[in-house]
């Protein structure tokens, strides 16, 4: 007995001790990576890490990013990116810890990472051990994950917030719940600074082939400002940057009686708020017109959420609802009495497939759209599969015709958004390659590749000396003009404001004009005499 608690003992102390040095080899990691940002909310994550990592390559800075979701990619300097292989196809936190050592090999100046925890305790060591930000964004607080991090939206605001950097900088377009996260970012000592949408105009907006919101941008656009990098730079770095395998589009197909029908799948969307604002933006573009038809999939494991899509019928006011997956009655009853005879019951656990397409089919118009909104397991993949094999509509788009009065650009922006990437492949495997149309609109696009990338360090490309003492001593968090570094008298420091004046400026340096002043928005406190000041406008 005495020789097994013996070998308990030993195991025990030989996993302590190993586990002690992974953690400081992770920590030296960090210390090689100047600037972490670290991507938190409940919508536009992975959009908002490209962006990042996008503005940041356009303004020469060494950037490194990761999102994650079903498509995980890691994303090299370069704009090259690759699958993040899971064993198992199992998403887990610790994952972390090896994309910030190969990050750390390519000695960057930026990370940008997607937080990937539900959990408010997850999301609290994915801070405080795994990444340990220098910046944060949380962009939006909405109605999801409200078993984990609920019941009610202050609550998930309150949970967001634990990835915010002790004594750094957390950058949100949340309007609603801003006087919660200020709260938050005072007992942590963090400045947070509001990224105020209507700072991004739509013309700036057109630039993008692809849908995105202005609150995406206008925090790409803060960050980029927080870095030293100009905006048009910014811009032309995020316009160039490739977008993430599950950006909104929409597909034109025709169906076998010679219908045209145009295909938004909002299944990505599945909060409502985020699925109105989807939708609303795409009537808006033109990219899709009424009369509009919506197909609502259904998961027996999603109850509640498929109540929440048919409680905004009356927003979205369909020609038809379409119903599929089970159980089909929780979004039909959740549909308000006078919208529910619109409703099409095509759902069912073991419905055959070709029957309910068939019927969907038939039920459309000669010219409609029709949305997906929901979740998209189960009869929702069906349906895209389905939808897939249908030809392409290749006629002359008249989005130009249907333009508003006296905005002929709304429908060139339609035509560009139009023809973008499939939102979704059916059943996709994460580890697969782009399709073909993405492959060649953006695999062959480096427009900010150096000419010589950085080597990923190793035992035969160690860390020069010099370059190791700057990167432990050294970092690059406030912008400036010469892009110089400043000294770190703790190496274990988050690069944040506190190293600075309290004037935001460092010694002998100007700080610009606004930058570190405090930004909130708009009628963010009860009291309605406090007015919104841009930043460098006088008081």
């Amino acid at each position: 007995m005495l020789f097994l608690y013996t070998v308990l003992l030993v195991c025990c102390m030989i996993m302590l001790v190993a586990g002690i040095v992974e953690q400081r080899r992770h920590y030296t990691n960090l210390d090689h990576i100047p600037t972490r940002v670290l991507i938190n909310g409940i919508r536009g994550k992975s959009s908002i890490t490209r962006l990042c990592a996008g503005a940041l390559r356009g303004g020469g800075l060494t950037t490194v990013a990761k999102t994650t979701g079903t498509a995980a990619r890691f994303i090299h300097p370069d704009a090259t990116e690759e699958p993040v292989y899971r064993k198992f196809g199992i998403a887990n936190v610790v994952e972390q810890i090896g994309i910030v050592r190969r990050a750390a090999a390519y000695a960057p100046d930026a990370l940008v990472i997607e937080c990937m925890a539900v959990m408010p305790a997850l999301q609290e060591i994915n801070q405080s051990k795994l990444i340990r930000s220098t910046i944060g964004v949380l962009c939006n607080v909405r109605e999801d994950h409200l078993a984990e991090m609920g019941p009610t939206l202050d609550d998930v605001a309150r949970s967001l917030c634990r990835s915010m950097p002790e004594d750094g900088i957390c950058v949100t377009a949340e309007k609603d719940r801003f006087h919660i996260l200020q709260e938050e970012a005072d007992a942590r000592n963090c400045q947070l600074i509001y990224a105020d949408p209507e700072i991004v105009s739509d013309e700036e907006l057109r630039g993008f082939s692809w849908f995105t919101f202005k609150e995406n941008v206008a925090i790409a656009l803060t960050v980029a400002e927080l870095l030293g990098v100009d905006r048009e730079t910014a811009l032309q770095g995020m316009y160039e940057a490739p977008p993430d395998p599950g950006v909104l589009s929409v597909e034109r197909y025709v169906t076998p009686e010679g219908k045209k029908l145009r295909f938004a799948n909002v299944f990505a969307a599945n909060d409502p708020e985020s699925t109105l604002m989807n939708i609303n933006q795409l009537l808006d573009l033109g990219a899709i017109h009424r009369p509009v038809n919506v197909v609502i999939n259904c998961r027996p494991d999603r109850v509640e959420r498929n109540g929440q899509m048919g409680e905004i019928i009356p927003d979205l006011d369909p020609e038809r609802v379409f119903v599929i997956g089970h159980p089909a009655k929780s979004a039909i009853d959740a549909i308000p009495a006078e919208f529910r005879s619109r409703a099409v019951d095509l759902g069912g656990d073991k419905r055959d497939p070709h029957e309910f397409m068939a019927r969907l089919l038939e039920q459309l118009g000669p010219d409609s759209s029709l949305v997906a909104i929901g979740n998209i397991h189960g009869q929702g993949e069906i349906l895209l599969e389905h939808l897939a094999e249908l030809p392409p509509d290749d006629s002359p788009d008249e989005s130009v015709a249907a333009a508003p009065a006296g905005r002929p650009e709304k429908a060139a922006a339609v035509v560009e958004h139009v023809e973008t990437m499939q939102l979704y492949v059916p059943r996709i495997d994460p580890y697969q390659g782009y399709s073909e149309a993405y492959e060649s609109r953006y695999g062959q696009q480096q427009p900010y590749a150096a000419p010589h990338v950085p080597v990923q360090r190793d035992a035969t490309h160690p860390y020069p000396d010099q370059e190791r003492a700057d990167r432990s001593g050294y970092a690059r968090p406030y912008p400036d003009d010469a892009r110089t570094h400043q000294h770190r008298d703790d190496r274990s420091a988050p690069t944040a404001p506190q190293a600075r004046p309290d004037n935001g400026t460092a010694p002998g340096q100007a700080a610009p004009r606004g930058l570190f002043e405090p930004r909130i928005p708009p009628q963010s406190s009860a009291d309605e005499s406090q007015q919104w000041h841009s930043p460098g406008e006088q008081r």
